[in-house]
């Protein structure tokens, strides 16, 4: 670094340190720069320049766990490029108001708008403006930087090339500042390919010499989320900001919840999560792969869930076997079902393994291009007289006219094979107390499932929401894959419980 780079790196920093944290417990203290944010952030960024003394870098990429004091420094920024910068003009807000406010060099030389959250600079024209991403207003801006804020939660990437593609042709050192943590996997997302860029620029696996990486994320396939020393590398505000024991208490509160875990992965350590409600812990799931006696199961009173919402894609049957000693463990038997004319398709290009299920007989493949339901009228019939079946609880969606037939080919008043087919609105009071029985089950080793991919594949894809009372239900629309499975499966579980529970009478529809 050139030492006139190294004069414009500290003319930053020291405007940064006239100011004053807008929040928090050292709000109104003086901002002092941490050591991360001077030597990974402000230094490269406004010290290293190029042969003709501008600034080398125009895009910055800092990507770092939540309460590392990244939003005051994206503030403080968008200050120095809002009066100290030679062109001004900046994006983004709330915090930079908070310090121009408490700022008495600041406030007389700025206006805070809150009501258009803009600060303006009357001697220069410059202003700082938040922009959202449904705005019409940004077509047209040339700012000389932009402060973009949490990437990942961008729905799509029309923002981001909007304020970035050949923005900076009427500048001369535009910078874009994109301050983010981790967000949920999805290659096709504009957070995801921005941050791949900056892990290949960082291990030079591509070069860009305007692109300046800051990351503080944990290696998805070499670190350990649960090492201490992974917790203090990507967080490098412990000590300053917060402690270690403060992480500590986060991670015992959040290992023993799956949701909690998710949002530790992710906030703490900035690991992409699958789903921001992903529910089952695959650790313990894949621990409960026994598989059960079949022969030992014949007879045994066991209940049913169908979940047959998609006729050109995946169907699934599940029974449930209650213990008959309390030592004993809950056994589960998964049959799916899937039209054989999709299976390639969806194994190709999907890449979902529906090929190969199908030859290891996980799957059964009905031939056409829809699911035939008469294989699985079949097997409830068959699985009817091979245990003591008691109920099948299914969703009304596509499945009425299969209870119809299987109700009428049963004929329950006459047969030894009886049940009830009893139909399960789909919500989280219907849902609420099997799915967390389930867990339970599951997080304690009491389910025995056989490690049937199908639904493993399942129970990896599942996603709960959550209404106000913190009652959970499966969301079928937030999933990226297939829960038909899990589905199906604490609908079996619901059966099982309300017979344990004999003061609490079903709601039955007799088809």
């Amino acid at each position: 670094m050139t030492e006139n780079g190294l004069k414009k790196a500290l003319r930053v920093k020291t405007f940064i340190e006239n100011l004053s944290f807008s929040k928090g417990q050292w709000a109104g203290q003086p901002f002092t720069l941490l050591p991360w944010q001077w030597e990974k952030l402000v230094l490269p960024a406004f010290g290293t320049l190029k042969d003709d003394g501008f600034r080398q870098y125009r895009f910055v990429y800092v990507e770092i766990p939540k309460k590392n004091g990244k939003t005051e420094i994206g503030a403080a920024l968008a200050l120095y490029m809002l009066c100290g910068d030679r062109e001004q003009a900046g994006l983004v807000y709330s915090a930079a108001a908070e310090m121009v406010k408490n700022s008495p060099i600041l406030s007389k030389s700025l206006k805070v708008l809150d009501s258009r959250k803009r600060i303006v600079n009357p001697r220069n024209s410059g202003f700082y403006q938040v922009l959202s991403s449904e705005s019409e207003l940004q077509h047209g801006l040339s700012p000389s930087c932009i402060i973009f804020d949490e990437l990942h939660a961008q729905p799509t990437d029309r923002l981001w090339n909007v304020l970035t593609a050949g923005t900076d042709y009427a500048r001369k050192q535009q910078l874009v500042f994109v301050l983010t943590t981790a967000g949920i996997y999805d290659k096709n997302s504009i957070w995801w390919k921005i941050r791949t860029r900056a892990q290949q620029i960082e291990k030079g696996i591509i070069k860009q010499s305007n692109f300046l990486p800051v990351l503080y994320i944990a290696d998805t396939e070499k670190d350990d989320p649960n090492d201490e020393n992974l917790w203090q590398r990507v967080n490098p505000s412990i000590g300053s900001i917060f402690t270690l024991d403060k992480i500590r208490e986060d991670y015992e509160t959040a290992k023993n919840d799956p949701v909690d875990y998710q949002n530790f992965l992710r906030f703490r350590l900035n690991i992409p999560i699958k789903s921001l409600s992903r529910w089952m812990p695959m650790d313990k799931w894949d621990a409960c792969d026994e598989k059960p006696n079949l022969e030992a199961l014949k007879g045994r009173p066991c209940f049913g869930g169908l979940d047959l919402a998609s006729k050109i894609d995946l169907a699934a049957f599940m029974l449930v076997f209650p213990p008959i000693e309390d030592s004993d463990k809950w056994d589960v038997i998964a049959r799916f079902y899937c039209p054989e004319d999709g299976i390639l398709k969806r194994s190709r290009v999907d890449r979902v393994n529906y090929d190969i299920w199908a030859k290891q007989g996980f799957l059964t493949a009905t031939p056409g291009d829809v699911i035939d339901y008469a294989w699985i009228e079949k097997d409830i019939l068959q699985a009817a007289k091979n245990y003591d079946l008691r109920e099948i609880g299914f969703d009304s969606w596509n499945a009425t006219a299969t209870a119809n037939r299987i109700m009428e080919a049963l004929n329950p008043t006459n047969s030894e094979h009886g049940f009830q087919m009893i139909e399960m609105r789909q919500g989280a009071k219907t849902f609420n107390e099997p799915a967390k029985d389930l867990l339970v089950k599951i997080m304690s080793g009491q389910i025995r499932h056989s490690g049937n991919p199908v639904l493993r594949w399942c129970a990896d894809n599942l996603v709960m929401r959550a209404d106000a009372n913190g009652n959970v239900a499966p969301d079928k629309q937030r999933a990226q894959e297939k829960i038909d499975g899990m589905v199906a499966l604490i609908m079996a579980f619901n059966g099982a419980l309300r017979n344990q529970k004999k003061e609490i009478a079903p709601t039955i529809y007799w088809i």
